[in-house]
């Protein structure tokens, strides 16, 4: 794996996290509080923050696409799991163990050149 490709990688990963728990925070602090208290202040920051991080979520993803050659599916999946709630922690977990893999394959390869 080339520097690119693992910065595009370390990229979508840094953004995941904060992408999977601004979604519960809109849908907790946004709409549960404005439906049942009179606090609706915080819809429409907590909306912004999440719409803007999900933008970029997104371009990161296609980043990864165009750089790692993920197939279609897997592309699916990840585009899938950014629109349930904290489904990009479990997208994390998946994009921390493929960067551990190919850092594993990059020291093999090296290795066996040395």
């Amino acid at each position: 794996m080339d520097i690119k490709t693992a910065s595009a990688l370390h990229r979508l990963r840094l953004i995941s996290v904060p992408e999977a728990l601004s979604f519960p925070a809109l849908l907790i602090f946004g709409s549960l509080l404005s439906r049942i208290s009179d606090i609706d202040y915080l819809m429409m920051p907590l909306g912004v923050l999440h719409g803007i991080l999900f933008v970029i979520y997104s371009i990161f993803l296609l980043d990864v696409w165009n750089k790692a050659k993920w197939p279609v599916k897997k592309v699916a999946l990840f585009f899938v799991l950014a629109l349930l709630p904290f489904g990009g922690l479990y997208g994390d977990r998946l994009l921390k163990r493929d960067e551990s893999d190919s850092v594993i394959a990059a020291r093999a390869r090296q290795a066996a050149e040395a």
